[in-house]
């Protein structure tokens, strides 16, 4: 058996490509002259999937064999009845074995792929000219009959076999596939057709979505929309995409949170709230982060941060067991078990616990920083920095890269949790946790701020920050007016979608569980 002649090159270069394009439109072009275009035909019955008729052959035959009780006779005329019923597929070529008279095509639709058994005398001799003419990458519709091969390969007898679309650029050659990682991202519609594993992440990802919804939904959350366009430029640190409504003629952002819209709701009656939502964040790109991902973020009236601890550690292995069979999982060669109880430490108690420093032993801002320097530990707020910076820095420094398995830390200085509320039993820290995952964080949650007095006087010094830094930030006043009108005690969380998915994919890369991915364009082709 071979290959057929219009397979590409083992090492492809433009040149080849450009060669193989150029044929390819000329056999459309011969296809058009004789009124045979396949970009005309509109719509073609299938009745049925791929996997399914496989699996449906499968079940057929054993009952076949079982209710003949040895009897071959009883045997063959049941499965020649099987041929009777026609069957209709559609899908891509995506192999092709050339035996003369006889050819053998694999054809993958969305589910799995079916080998296609071509005959001359079953399809007619001109049709079968025809379809020699016809490529790898062509996209075809079969009609005929399931049968087992004498190799015992379950396949599709075909007697009528029709082009409807025609591929104009070779799949990348069959053995090596498309490896170019930089290219896979840019053309994922091509990594989906060579590399069909590919697509198992995608649609994991759409359950573990679904899963969440469920979740949420079955605990009495209501899933709403909030606005992607603000007219104001906030957040903590994160930098906003900036673009312009021609009719206000006003320049507006991009969302970086979904927050402040969502807890507005909360004010105005709806206890438990949630929003799957696009985010984005014009900053730096690296295996965990691109410029706009899916967040999920969800408030409830009456609880805490505590209650946000406990329902975060059940979702996760709720999701896990659904999606994935178990709560142990495997990630970049490590166990997380993610159904055993999450361990919960205060920053000041990991800090502790993973750098010998206790935040409890200085007695002021200067100790503080003159201990820092004498770790080593670099704190960005230099002879500015509070207590509350240097324990942030210290956790950073050596804390963050030792939280493997699933750990919640808790109680985060006020410098850095401006929407979160105060300990009551130490304002210098607030009821805010993250959970980490592999060294990475997964998540954030507060006790929210409902005090619109401590909220105005936080975003004041938020806002002089970020102009400081040549932002054109301003207080949200409209959300202070809703917290004046009364925010009842709330828990809030907030989780990027990617990063779980990330997780429970076994995917390195924030690129591989994104389809299309942010990428800077080609010199020679800005669409990519």
């Amino acid at each position: 058996m071979s290959e057929i002649q219009n397979n590409i090159p083992t090492e492809e270069t433009e040149q080849d490509i450009n060669i193989l394009k150029k044929i390819r439109l000329e056999k459309l072009n011969d296809l058009k002259s004789r009124n045979a275009d396949p970009f005309e035909i509109t719509k073609y019955d299938v009745t049925a999937k791929n996997a399914d008729l496989k699996a449906q052959y499968e079940t057929d035959e054993k009952k076949i064999i079982e209710d003949a009780d040895g009897d071959e006779e009883k045997i063959n005329a049941g499965l020649e009845k099987i041929k009777e019923k026609d069957v209709r597929i559609a899908g891509r070529i995506m192999s092709w074995r050339n035996m003369g008279k006889a050819n053998f095509i694999d054809v993958r639709d969305g589910s799995d792929r079916i080998q296609v058994y071509v005959r001359s005398n079953d399809i007619g001799a001109e049709e079968f000219k025809e379809f020699k003419k016809w490529d790898i990458g062509d996209i075809v519709g079969v009609e005929g009959f399931v049968f087992r091969t004498r190799k015992g390969e379950i396949s599709v007898h075909a007697h009528k076999i029709t082009l409807l679309s025609k591929s104009l650029l070779p799949l990348p050659e069959k053995w090596h596939g498309l490896k170019d990682q930089d290219m896979r991202y840019r053309q994922r519609y091509v990594d989906l057709i060579v590399n069909p594993n590919v697509k198992d992440t995608f649609i994991k990802r759409s359950q573990i979505l679904r899963e969440i919804r469920n979740y949420l939904d079955n605990m009495g959350y209501l899933e709403v929309d909030t606005p992607v366009l603000h007219t104001l430029e906030i957040g903590a640190s994160a930098r906003p995409f900036v673009t312009h409504h021609n009719a206000l003629d006003i320049d507006m952002y991009l969302r970086i949170e979904t927050e402040l819209y969502l807890k507005r709701l909360v004010v105005g009656g709806f206890e438990r709230v949630y929003e799957v939502g696009r985010i984005f964040r014009n900053e730096g790109m690296d295996t965990s982060h691109n410029p706009e991902f899916t967040s999920i973020e969800m408030y409830q009236a009456y609880t805490d941060y505590i209650g946000m601890m406990d329902i975060i550690e059940d979702m996760y292995k709720t999701i896990a067991r659904n999606v994935c069979g178990t709560d142990v999982i495997n990630y970049q060669g490590v166990e997380i078990n993610l159904g055993k109880k999450w361990e919960r430490l205060t920053m000041i108690e990991a800090v502790k616990k993973y750098a010998g420093v206790d935040y409890n032993d200085w007695e002021s801002d200067e100790q503080a920083r003159a201990c820092a320097k004498e770790k080593g530990v670099e704190v960005d707020e230099g002879e500015n920095a509070t207590k509350g910076h240097v324990l942030i820095a210290f956790f950073d420094a050596f804390v963050e890269d030792k939280l493997i398995q699933p750990t919640i830390i808790y109680d985060y200085p006020v410098e850095n949790s401006p929407l979160a509320k105060r300990k009551p039993s130490n304002p210098a820290f607030t009821e805010r946790f993250e959970y980490f995952i592999y060294c990475r964080e997964m998540g954030n949650a507060f006790s929210e701020l409902n005090d619109p007095v401590d909220q105005r006087e936080r975003f004041v010094k938020q806002v002089e920050a970020k102009k400081a830094q040549g932002a054109n930030a301003e207080v949200d006043e409209d959300f202070v007016t809703a917290l004046e009108y009364g925010l009842p005690p709330t828990g809030g969380l907030g989780f990027g979608l990617d990063r779980l998915v990330m997780l429970l994919t076994d995917s390195p890369s924030i690129r591989d569980v994104l389809l299309f991915p942010t990428m800077k364009p080609l010199n020679n082709n800005n669409n990519q």
